[in-house]
């Protein structure tokens, strides 16, 4: 569906470096990183409002690298929204289809079709500065599918909303990608949002693509030291992998052996998610073996719905 071949874009003092990606046909592919990482110049690159210093873009088999940013049929929603202050919410909606010079009998069918759609059929006499932030989403999305775009492209569109209207606003895309199977490439820098949103996800900082693939493969076997530490493997430990003299592949770690399941060798890194580390007050013992490192707490950090808890294992815990 869309096909980016050797993508750049050089800027002052930042580039995009060599983006190459296959988006599938419907997909709902979400772009991850931190801030300023280069999200929302490759979605301008994509959508024509840049261009590419080098490299290909391909949409539906055809090569739209020089074409302008009209002639793409992609839709673009920002965070902030984008509403023209000045026009009501219908005329928002309708903008598109006015500078396309489509007749006034389909202008008003497709108004009606994507108002019902999202539901803001009551809100087509107001102007944006009477809306909610979840409303004004609404009427952003619908403004940028009024047009039958190929392609979909939401930078942000969850970051400026509260808790409870970014959960709403969240299911309601979900939906509405489900009934309408537009392709869609999310822009995010919250990572939880990509692993419950994206059928794939890839990892972008400074300006270059660390990984891609699906929330479980990033999440559970991130590679590298970056996409480790941006997905919260916050455990993340130097050491040698090796293979002892039973044949069991074991990591070791400031003097802490784990057994692991890898053919890796050598100097490397281990990540270990929080959520799979269990530990008790006193070590169990097996055969005068000690099967857990011995520790000490030296943080305790409440969050709510999770605690963090530090573990110092180069001082020994109390006897």
């Amino acid at each position: 569906m869309i096909k980016l071949e050797r993508l750049c874009l050089q800027m002052p003092g930042f580039s995009l470096q060599d983006i190459t990606l296959d988006i599938l046909d419907r997909e709902y592919f979400v772009l991850v990183g931190p801030y300023a990482s280069g999200k929302t110049l490759l979605l301008e690159t994509i959508s024509g409002l840049r261009k590419a210093t080098s490299g290909r873009i391909w949409i539906d088999g055809r090569d739209v690298t020089s074409l302008e940013s009209e002639r793409r049929n992609i839709g673009m929603v920002y965070q902030d929204c984008a509403l023209f202050p000045h026009l009501t919410v219908a005329e928002n909606i309708a903008f598109g289809l006015k500078v396309r010079r489509r007749p006034a009998a389909e202008i008003s069918s497709e108004l009606d079709r994507v108002a019902h759609l999202f539901g803001i059929g009551g809100l087509l006499a107001r102007r944006p500065q009477h809306l909610s932030g979840g409303e004004k989403q609404k009427v952003a999305l619908a403004r940028a599918l009024v047009t039958n775009p190929s392609v979909l492209l939401l930078d942000e569109p969850l970051g400026a909303l509260d808790p409870q209207a970014r959960e709403k606003v969240r299911e309601e895309i979900m939906q509405l990608h489900g009934e309408l199977g537009t392709t869609i490439i999310h822009v995010t820098h919250d990572f939880e949002e990509a692993v419950a949103m994206g059928t794939r996800i890839a990892v972008i900082c400074a300006g270059s693509i660390k990984q891609v693939g699906t929330p479980d493969e990033v999440f559970r076997r991130p590679g590298s030291e970056f996409v480790a530490r941006f997905t919260m493997s916050v455990n993340v430990f130097p050491g040698v992998a090796e293979v002892d003299d039973s044949g069991t592949a074991v990591f070791t770690t400031g003097g802490i052996r784990l057994i692991t399941e890898t053919g890796i060798a050598g100097d490397c890194l281990a990540a270990i998610r929080p959520e799979n580390i269990r530990f008790q007050v006193r070590a169990r013992r097996c055969g005068g073996r000690q099967r857990l490192p011995p520790g000490s707490i030296t943080r305790i950090v409440n969050k709510g719905s999770i605690v963090d808890v530090v573990v110092d294992c180069c001082r020994p815990s109390p006897a």
